[in-house]
Parts: structure tokens; sequence; C-alpha cells
């Protein structure tokens, strides 16, 4: 491609929220949790700051994909197809239900690359997220863009999934779980609810799992084991797609100390779909 998007490294975009106990209420009843409703003052779970800071964009302002148009704090990729790759989080201190919030966000990167299928471009967006108690958590969101899949491409063989977990849970997503969590985070790209787009348009075997979910319920995952464990930090990195044609699994175990924890998602076929590195604080 050999484009020059040095000018939007730097660029920053502010928004602010509450965090509401609506959405709370609806995450934990897509993940099928059997949590009381949220109350003033209550933490809210790691990752779940994804809920708020939603993008209103409007209706004419989307591209044939289902997101905002690129070119405005976002640079415009030539290449059409958006994944999330992954994220590295600092939590410092819990939001909580009730709490206002502001987030600044910054593009620290902008980079291009080869892979196996062809060109790729990377950006990496900073973001802080603050209460009345200052800075509650720090991330860096990786996207990743890519071209069109070709019908005569080869499929990539996956790497194999660590095969000793301590926790496992299957999965299996529907059209319904992914529209809720489409819903939730008010996200409209059409991979994730479009059939027909994500197989004629993207190439997909299927609608594909939202990276975010997949690192939720991974989280989740280690709620359900050690709820009483305290995250501070989360470093999540996409390997594979994961589709709504079979289950996945997600899996954990204790890492080299009793403070680090090994999260990772397979699909049915056992191949490595995502993996997490995660630090607990005490």
């Amino acid at each position: 491609m050999n484009l020059d998007f040095t000018e939007w490294i730097g660029k920053t975009q502010t928004r602010f929220d509450q965090i509401t106990a609506a959405p709370v209420a609806g995450l934990s009843a897509a993940l099928d949790r059997e949590d009381a409703y949220p109350q003033p003052g209550e933490s809210l779970p790691p990752l779940w700051h994804w809920l708020y800071f939603l993008a209103h964009d409007r209706q004419s302002d989307l591209g044939v994909d289902g997101h905002a148009k690129l070119g405005r704090f976002l640079p415009p990729s030539p290449l059409p197809r958006r994944m999330w790759a992954g994220s590295r989080l600092q939590f410092h201190h819990p939001l909580k239900v009730g709490d206002k919030v502001r987030r600044e966000s910054q593009i620290l990167d902008v980079t291009e690359k080869t892979g196996q299928s062809g060109p790729l471009m990377f950006v990496v967006v900073r973001h802080e997220v603050s209460n009345d108690q200052g800075v509650a958590l720090t991330e860096e969101h990786d996207i990743v863009y890519r071209d069109h899949a070709k019908v005569d491409e080869p499929k990539s063989k996956g790497r194999p999934a660590p095969g000793e977990s301590t926790w496992n849970r299957s999965v299996q997503p529907d059209d319904v779980l992914l529209f809720r969590y489409s819903a939730l985070t008010f996200n409209a790209h059409r991979i994730h609810y479009d059939r027909r787009y994500a197989a004629e348009t993207e190439g997909y075997p299927g609608l594909v799992v939202h990276g975010p979910l997949i690192a939720t319920l991974m989280l989740d995952l280690l709620h359900r084991n050690r709820p009483a464990a305290t995250i501070s930090s989360f470093r999540f990195r996409a390997v594979r797609p994961l589709f709504d044609t079979g289950p996945f699994q997600v899996c954990g175990r204790g890492g080299d100390d009793q403070h680090s924890i090994l999260l990772w998602a397979s699909n049915d076929l056992g191949e490595l779909a995502a993996e997490a590195e995660v630090a607990t604080a005490g």
C-alpha cells in the first residue's frame, strides 16, 4: 500500500458517559449469569467498560460494513475488513455504577505489514478511562484491517490450544447471543448478525463472534471459578476468528506464580482462537 498516515498518529478524541445499571444487567443476562440487578456504588466487572462510550453515528454516516466511515478519528484504511486484534489493560481502581466517566483516546501508531493473506494495516489506540477518583483503567487497543478473502485462498492451519486446563466451559454461539451483544455495544458491524453479508462479501463461513465478547467470556470463566480475584492487568490477543458454526471452549489455569492466570479460547477443532494473561492483586 505504502500510504502515509503519519498525520493520524497522536490524534485524540474525548468522550463522556455515565455507568448506568441497565447495560450491566443486560450483559449479565447475555452471559447467562444470575447477578442481582446492579445498584449504585457497585463495582463494574473488568472489561464491562466496553458497554459505555459507544459511538452513536448517524445511519447515513455508516459504511457498507456497518462501521462508521473512516477518516474522522480512525485513519481511512483502504483495506475493507476490520477486526479487533487484541488489547492490553491495566486496572487501577474500579468503576462503579452511577459514576460519571471520561475517556481520553489517542492514536499511538499506524503501521503496514504483509501477512500470509496479503497486506495488513494495524492501528493502536490508547484509552484512559477516568472517574472522580482519577484514572481507573488504561487500555491499548489493536485494530487490524485486511483485504477481502480470495476464493482460492488456502486455509491456514491453526496451532493447537493448550491441552491442560483447570477450568473450562463450552459456549455455543448463536444468532441471539451475537445480536444481543451487538445491541448492548451498539455495534452495527454486519459480520456479527448479517449471515449473507458475512459469507458473500467478507468470505466468512458463518457469523463472527465479537473479539470483546470472547475476552469477556474468558474473564467470566475466571469470575465463575475465582470470584474473589481482583484483576490488575489483562493482556488479550486474538489468534483466529470464531464463528457460530460450532461450539468453542473457554479455558484457564494458574500461571507460574499465584498471581498470574492463563486463559484461552479454542474452536471445535481444538485450534487456539484467543489467548490472555491475567495478573491478580494481593
